[in-house]
């Protein structure tokens, strides 16, 4: 992972002192692939037996939310819950935040009473001024151009279905948004084929490894996994809405859609699912799909993720 001098030296409190370099998750381009890998199969061991380990014994997670959540939120509270730490859910209105109070003294006041710091707010940029001014890890929970936590449980989520990962073909059938640029970032050092369709104006930009089509059959033909968002995201403006349902209507999983992946494929959504919309209900409901198994994953690779930034394991 990444390895960057901490901005504010100065000791916080009663937490345990953390290594001299901090190590932040704000993208997932952090880890590297033996990282990734190590982080994965602790994940399966943590889900297996999830109260085996303490590593937050007596420690604080600030959770900071600037958006509503449902899976962020109650994965991140059950996660530091299992790992015998207390989370500190900070909502917009329950900060100084809203009276002006800086970013930069917000991270030196949180760093002072909290190990780690994860922070949901559709601004990237508000996540790398805290990142600049924390002295202890912060990690991305979601912003509007990154989605690093869901990326992890969707690739535990594919190891689950099918072994391993290297070689894997996935396709994103929809915007391409921070869900799919996170899956490509991630995806990418774990061997995963990645395919975006999206129409002209919504389509992910090139990154390497990724093949982007206006073509969602194309995306699905032979593919290991299917994998969508919604169409309208709460960081979207209101107005395009419509816009946005007409040229994304040729971009739904259905079962006809589904039948050209390979036999064995997989349905993902990251939620939450407006079925009709972007999927059917009977594939978010049926047999051919995983969406439940990977919003649980979410809780297991995070806490997988705390162990790793707080006492360097993986």
């Amino acid at each position: 992972m990444h390895q960057v001098p901490g901005q504010h030296p100065q000791p916080h409190g009663a937490q345990r002192t953390l290594p001299s370099l901090l190590r932040h998750f704000l993208t997932g381009t952090e880890l590297t692939p033996d990282e990734l890998r190590r982080l994965l199969e602790r994940a399966d061991e943590l889900k297996a037996a999830p109260l085996s380990s303490d590593a937050l014994h007596r420690r604080t997670i600030a959770l900071v939310f600037q958006a509503p959540s449902t899976r962020t939120r109650t994965s991140f509270e059950a996660g530091v819950t299992e790992l015998g730490g207390h989370p500190m859910v900070l909502r917009t209105e329950d900060t100084q935040l809203t009276r002006g109070e800086s970013i930069r003294d917000t991270a030196y006041i949180l760093s002072r009473n909290a190990a780690v710091i994860g922070i949901r707010t559709p601004s990237d940029e508000l996540v790398q001024d805290l990142a600049a001014h924390a002295s202890v890890p912060v990690i991305n929970m979601l912003t509007g151009r990154h989605h690093p936590c869901q990326a992890l449980a969707d690739l535990m989520t594919l190891r689950e279905a099918f072994g391993q990962l290297r070689g894997l073909k996935l396709a994103y059938v929809g915007d391409g948004n921070n869900v799919a640029r996170s899956l490509a970032l991630v995806g990418a050092p774990a061997g995963i084929e990645l395919r975006v369709a999206a129409p002209d104006g919504y389509q992910l930009e090139p990154l390497p490894g990724v093949l982007l089509t206006d073509d969602p059959r194309e995306a699905v033909a032979g593919a290991d996994a299917v994998y969508t968002d919604v169409w309208v995201s709460i960081s979207d403006d209101p107005t395009t809405t419509e816009g946005r349902r007409t040229a994304l209507a040729g971009y739904r999983i259905d079962d006809a859609l589904l039948d050209l992946a390979a036999p064995h494929a997989i349905a993902l959504h990251c939620l939450p699912a407006h079925p009709g919309e972007e999927i059917t209900a009977e594939v978010l409901y049926g047999s051919r799909q995983r969406i439940w198994d990977q919003a649980e994953n979410r809780r297991h690779v995070q806490k997988a993720l705390l162990e790793l930034l707080v006492d360097g394991r993986s």
